[in-house]
């Protein structure tokens, strides 16, 4: 049971806060998220951020400066808060909060095991249906490899009927193929299938020495019938079952289920590594990238990291829990986080940090996974700033512009039949994207269709805005649109006397360049970069629009 409580920042209503568990959320004036938090006590946590400044960090000082309200979720237990906190934290992603940049779903191998004839297939998609999920695969080499070990051993059928009950009137063409023993039309028997499909989940286990005897006994058989053909598939099966094993072979003493956290940082990055290994074998890797960290603590990067990981992302945190968690470091919510796996795991999980021994060496091989993946991503990231970079010397050169346009902001007007209309602006920032300086706004004219108009209020807005409060302006503004919506960007610059901004718009159809001026569209090469950036800058702008007239 939880309740919801929407208050402004007062110090009254700060003494009334409820002194029970539970998360809290910390808003800007224009109602947007800037921080998630979970407490014991939420009444003590809420106000320790308002007694004294010098008591705060630089980062937590800033956020404190912006705060305008505080709403705040009691729950039932301190379980529930966490649990909460990582869930509120996926949704609104707040800017004060530790994010994981890696939100990419790795596929899952899926088994059906609560059907009568059970289907094995990827998904990337994780329903709590009672199914079997095996991953996440982030090695698409090595999930196709386990598809294929199963796919040559048995034959599975790849059709969605519901059997027994709708079942076709003839087998597919996947039965004359030998692909399917055709369950669906009663030529192979529920019992049957059903030992196939153990047999399919033992390997997905990485129970695999029982299922290699029972291969090579089949291929001896096979060979002493002189079914030379039967003999040659399973030993195709035992050459591809060889090859997973020594891709996903982790030297435990034991066989177990153990997933290892690895962390590594360097200045404003910071990567975190779990290894996901059962019954002895390295089933898949998880990596996941957090962004300005340097006034982060590698505790809290951990937590975040950790309880993220299980707890922030519903049924998929959530699959194939394992008996023990091996961590680099304490943090301070790692008993609380071990209560929590126990009780959805129905079994002990155990959340440690090895000092010795074959587990230490597990932590510093995800550490080694960490800082690989830290060092490919630095790299991946100057040579994203290297095509930036070009591409922003590319734009100015093409434009005639009098400096590099570092940043850039892009305008969108989006209606239904002239009712709702909305504006976006979206910022980028060295030619990426800066989440952090987008804007959505109502057209508060009543223009109805009138897209220029609409524009020119937008554009007068949002630059009016800037002036009052002394922003730093943009050294490019890009208007969706054609020669229209470029006069009317001029106009609301003409009524703000608006010089140092340089502005064009980007016309869909033909991909037309329209600059102030000049009666003839600019026609890029399509190949050019300096095109691209306007293409991605004006579909991120459009992108923001339709969202969020979409949810009024």
């Amino acid at each position: 049971m939880k309740t919801s409580q929407f208050v402004p920042v007062d110090n009254e209503i700060l003494r009334a806060l409820s002194t029970k568990p539970g998360a809290y959320l910390f808003r800007d004036i224009q109602g947007s998220v800037l921080y998630v938090g979970k407490a014991k006590n939420l009444r003590s946590r809420v106000r320790s951020y308002f007694r004294s400044q010098e008591d705060l960090s630089p980062k937590n000082q800033q956020l404190v400066r912006l705060i305008d309200s505080v709403e705040n979720i009691v729950v039932g237990s301190e379980t529930e808060a966490l649990i909460l906190e990582a869930n509120l934290i996926k949704e609104h992603r707040p800017r004060f909060n530790i994010l994981l940049r890696d939100d990419k779903k790795y596929p899952y191998i899926k088994v059906t095991v609560g059907e009568p004839f059970p289907r094995v297939y990827v998904t990337r998609r994780i329903v709590n249906d009672g199914s079997r999920y095996f991953g996440p695969y982030t090695s698409v080499n090595q999930m196709r490899q386990a598809l294929e070990v199963v796919n040559r051993l048995h034959t599975v059928r790849s059709c969605r009927y519901k059997l027994p009950r709708d079942g076709p009137d003839r087998p597919c063409l996947d039965y004359h193929i030998h692909r399917c023993k055709a369950p669906c039309v009663g030529l192979q028997s529920e019992a049957e299938y059903r030992g196939m499909i153990d047999e399919i989940l033992r390997i997905l286990e990485g129970d695999t020495e029982a299922i290699r005897s029972h291969i090579e006994v089949r291929m001896m058989e096979a060979s002493g019938s002189l079914d030379f053909e039967l003999a040659a598939k399973m030993r195709d099966v035992l050459s591809g079952l060889d090859a997973l094993v020594r891709e996903q072979r982790v030297h435990l003493t034991q066989g177990g289920d153990i997933d290892i956290v690895g962390l590594a940082r360097d200045d404003e990055l910071g990567v975190g590594v779990v290894l996901k290994v059962r019954s002895g074998l390295l089933l898949g890797r998880v990596t996941q990238r957090f962004g300005k960290v340097r006034e982060e603590t590698s505790e809290d990067l951990l937590s975040s990291l950790v309880s993220r990981n299980y707890l922030g992302v519903g049924d998929e945190g959530m699959v194939d829990l394992p008996r023990t968690v091996l961590l680099p470091s304490h943090f301070p919510d790692q008993g609380l986080l071990e209560r929590v796996l126990t009780e959805v795991a129905g079994h002990r999980v155990r959340v440690t940090v090895p000092q010795r021994g074959e587990k230490l060496r597990l932590i510093e091989l995800a550490e080694v996974n960490a800082r690989q993946a830290m060092e490919d991503r630095i790299v991946a990231l100057a040579y994203s700033a290297d095509r930036a970079e070009d591409a922003l010397f590319s734009l100015q050169n093409e434009l005639g512009l009098k400096v590099v346009p570092r940043l850039m902001v892009c305008f969108d007007v989006s209606h239904m039949q002239g009712k709702e209309t909305v504006a976006s602006a979206v910022v980028f920032r060295n030619g990426e994207p800066n989440r952090a300086g987008y804007r959505h706004m109502r057209i508060k004219g009543d223009w109805g269709n009138d897209d220029f108009q609409s524009m020119q209020e937008a554009v007068y807005r949002y630059f009016r805005r800037r002036l009052d409060e002394g922003a730093p302006l943009p050294d490019l503004a890009v208007i969706d649109g054609g020669k229209g919506q470029l006069s009317a960007a001029q106009n609301a610059f003409d009524h703000l006397a608006l010089r140092d901004v340089a502005v064009v718009a980007l016309a869909k159809k033909e991909e037309e360049v329209f600059t102030p001026g000049k009666k003839t569209p600019l026609r890029l090469d399509r190949r050019n970069r300096a095109l691209h950036i306007l293409q991605r800058i004006r579909d991120e702008a459009h992108r923001f629009a339709v969202r969020y007239n979409r949810k009024l």
